[in-house]
């Protein structure tokens, strides 16, 4: 007989609402040695609340030890790798959130008077400089607060140009390895999406555009490395296609990792672009937020851009409102201040020199670990990887193991799984970015990792299928998880 022993709470941790016992308290006060009196006399009924029916009762070391341990069920940047391609999912050093947390920035308020707020816009003002001078643009505007806030900001002013010049157009283009944020953002700016296919190489073919770019074509929307990884080597022969019927070249920034010192995305043609501050910047990011999606532009576009613009006037910075061609405000205030500060700090930390390092450690940790999985998945493209490597599950799917469970099976080596199923180019997709922040023992781990799953898969695949197997939670029915979750795991 299998003696049954008590797992532990780690593992196992009961909701606060069960910890409690009527009388416990997380504080204790010395007595009253003024006469008591009444709340509701003292304040008014309507100010006093009543008991919180059912409200937990426990006590300090309770409540310490239940957070503590669900905190460990957590992964998280500072604990392993995150291998999520176009995510940009790195490690934010610190010395950014020691400056985002000055107290002078930390807490000054958006109404503050400009002539108490002349640090907070010079850090603005500083930071336009440098994006503009890293993307070879002429103008940037902060206000946007993500990457699909910048790319409707971005899309919005090519239709203010085009509108000012009499006719506004009415269709967008869009590869099929774009991000999906893309077509929402065309649909969202009142444009048709026309549809371009990538060719065998994974990207753009000029012949192909050209064909399909005429008088009515707003812009094209390219992201560049695209999202197979790869860079798209004709893109100056793009931008004066699409230049020479009057259109615009947009680029998606979200691989900016890929770029930063080596090459900048005005030199190439592009007219407008957005940049993920939160991605390639460096400030923690995800479930949401925080996120900056500035948005550059070139001279021809300037006169659109959000107002309030900064402006110097006497020597001291100031907010310019007098913009009559502007689209208008995109946000409250200024933008996502503390990601702005935490950007700047990054930038300025490493400098020219170190942000073309940045670029380079992640291109080359990219390729060392598409090297080392390449024979033992099917890479995409037959083509140089940029910061990311894309595979195919074409091998482990004709074993009857798709991308998702090779995913689900990575978890039990302590990694977090890479990007599944995207891009949708490539069918049964595994997108790996490792960004410059991983060392090469850790790269060599997570490869280790991967090597030893495509070896189950030909030993052992219903070891794969089934996994994980070392979670608190065991693989799942996705469909019925979906529609019928269960938010309480009982043992």
């Amino acid at each position: 007989m299998i003696k049954k022993v008590r797992q532990h709470p780690s593992q196992n941790e009961a909701l606060l609402f069960e910890h409690s016992s009527p009388g416990k308290i997380g504080y204790q006060l010395p007595d009253l040695d003024v006469p008591a009196i009444d709340p509701a006399e003292a304040l008014g009924a309507a100010a006093v609340r009543a008991e919180i029916e059912g409200f937990p009762e426990v006590s300090e070391v309770d409540a310490i030890r239940h957070f503590t341990r669900l905190s460990t069920w957590n992964y998280a940047i500072d604990l392993g790798l995150y291998p999520l391609g176009s995510c940009t999912m790195k490690y934010n050093p610190r010395v950014n959130e020691l400056v985002a947390h000055t107290e002078g920035l930390a807490w000054i308020h958006p109404y503050q008077s400009a002539s108490l707020s002349q640090g907070a816009m010079e850090i603005i003002a500083s930071l336009e400089r440098c994006l503009a001078e890293i993307t070879g643009m002429d103008a940037v505007t902060l206000q946007p607060a993500a990457g699909a806030h910048g790319e409707h900001t971005g899309i919005l002013l090519v239709r203010a140009m085009h509108t000012a010049n009499g006719n506004p157009r009415k269709k967008v283009i869009i590869p099929d390895s774009a991000h999906g944020t893309n077509p929402a953002t065309v649909r969202m700016a009142g444009y048709e999406v026309a549809n371009l296919a990538s060719n065998d190489r994974g990207i753009l073919d000029p012949a192909g555009l050209a064909a399909i770019v005429d008088e009515n074509t707003a812009a094209l929307m390219v992201t560049n490395p695209n999202t197979v990884g790869v860079f798209e080597e004709q893109i100056t022969e793009i931008a004066s296609i699409l230049h020479a019927k009057g259109a615009m070249l947009y680029m998606d920034g979200a691989n900016m990792n890929a770029l930063c010192g080596i090459a900048r995305p005005g030199d190439f043609g592009v007219d407008v672009m957005h940049l993920n501050l939160h991605k390639t910047f460096s400030t923690p990011h995800g479930g949401g937020g925080p996120g900056s999606g500035a948005v550059a532009v070139k001279k021809h576009l300037e006169p659109f851009l959000p107002y309030p613009r900064l402006k110097r006037i006497n020597n001291q910075w100031d907010w310019n409102y007098d913009r009559p061609q502007s689209i208008g405000r995109m946000r409250a205030f200024y933008g996502n201040f503390g990601v702005l500060v935490r950007a700047l700090a990054y930038i300025m930390a490493h400098g020219g020199n170190g942000l073309k390092r940045v670029t380079q450690d992640a291109i080359l940790n990219a390729n060392y670990l598409g090297k080392l999985l390449e024979p033992y998945s099917e890479i995409a493209y037959d083509a140089p990887s940029m910061h990311e490597c894309v595979f195919s599950d074409k091998r482990q799917s004709a074993k009857g193991v798709p991308t998702g469970a090779i995913a689900k099976r990575l978890i039990d080596y302590g990694f977090h799984p890479y990007t599944v199923s995207f891009p949708l180019i490539v069918e049964g997709a595994l997108m790996i970015e490792p960004t410059e922040t991983e060392s090469k023992q850790e790269l060599d781990l997570f490869a280790d990792a991967l090597i030893s799953i495509a070896n189950e898969v030909e030993t052992e695949p219903e070891t794969v299928l089934h996994a994980p197997h070392s979670t608190r939670t065991s693989k799942v029915d996705e469909i019925a998880a979906a529609r019928k979750p269960i938010l309480r795991w009982k043992p």
